[in-house]
């Protein structure tokens, strides 16, 4: 009786699993099947799922390294009555005449609440690159005689006396450098305090203003966000705020002081990227969250030795 109840059981799990899968799709595509070399090519990835299955944003970035890649835009979220789809739009270049493939990206999901992740897979997109195609038949044309442009005396003497402006500027300026530089400088002090004190700091300071309380939920999840990403370009010198979330995880991969946060990271991220682009509305506990995962982000990477006050002269 023991075993029929556990063959029972798993086939529970496995139909169940084959139907979330089944619920879950990926599709990549291009806007063409051939382009000339340097064309500017629009890939996308779109990910359908019901509203009660999160996703984990997969890193695209690394199934384009054969490629150049132009521009990546925000994920786009559309939402309809039970569905929603997740839309990655990235704009890429190839510069050589071949046959380009692109792999299956895997994203994994789970339905909210539970701790099992599954994969879908996306199809394989492969398209053609050429070069202009040269006619043998025609003959080669003789190159365009130069356009001569007339001579404006306006505009040349116009030129010249703006010469003479900016060159008496700048030797004004040069002049008031010299003699400001002669002076002794007073001395300064500037005390570099620590990344992760200084993001506490700004963590708790956020806290207690009650954005999110007081309705201002966009403006919360900005600000929360941009304090993370700060303390990210002060402790592993990484460019975070003028990257993408995408980009962010992909180059806080390589950190080897990052691997205890990547997952928690990666939640926070795609959490604040839905309600400042996709116009989501979070619970109070997700936006309570969002300041445990970031308080919890900068504790777990504080660097093992103490890190000392640093005092510099100006």
């Amino acid at each position: 009786m023991v075993v029929l109840n556990k063959l029972f059981f798993f086939l529970l799990v496995l139909l169940s699993s084959q139907s979330f899968a089944q619920s879950v799709t990926a599709l990549a595509s291009v806007d063409s099947s051939n382009f000339l070399v340097g064309d500017y090519i629009n890939y996308t990835l779109e990910v359908r799922t019901p509203k009660d299955i999160e996703i984990t944003y997969p890193v695209i970035t690394d199934s384009l390294d054969q490629v150049e890649i132009i521009k990546e835009y925000e994920p786009e979220v559309i939402e309809s009555d039970d569905l929603k789809a997740i839309r990655f739009h990235y704009i890429i270049s190839y510069y050589d005449s071949s046959e380009v493939n692109i792999p299956s990206i895997a994203v994994e999901y789970k339905i909210i609440g539970d701790t099992v992740t599954q994969v879908v897979f996306s199809n394989p997109v492969t398209f053609n690159v050429h070069t202009v195609e040269v006619s043998a038949e025609k003959g080669i044309e003789d190159v365009k005689p130069p356009i001569t442009i007339p001579i404006d005396w306006k505009l040349v003497l116009l030129g010249i006396l703006i010469g003479l402006v900016v060159s008496g500027v700048a030797y004004y300026l040069y002049r008031r450098y010299k003699k400001k530089k002669s002076e002794e400088p007073v001395e300064k002090k500037i005390i570099k305090i620590p990344a992760h004190i200084k993001a506490l700091t700004e963590l708790d300071n956020l806290e207690k203003e009650q954005l999110w309380q007081k309705g201002l939920i966009k403006d919360y999840h900005s600000n929360i966000t941009g304090i993370v990403r700060g303390y990210f370009e002060e402790r592993f010198e990484l460019p975070a705020l003028e990257l993408t979330t995408s980009e962010s995880m992909s180059e806080l991969r390589k950190v080897n002081d990052a691997e205890i946060i990547f997952e928690t990271t990666n939640r926070f991220l795609n959490n604040a990227d839905l309600v400042k682009f996709a116009k989501f509305i979070p619970l109070d506990s997700v936006n309570e969250e969002m300041m445990t995962q970031a308080k919890e982000i900068v504790n777990q990477t504080i660097p093992e030795e103490p890190v000392e006050v640093e005092v510099q002269d100006v």
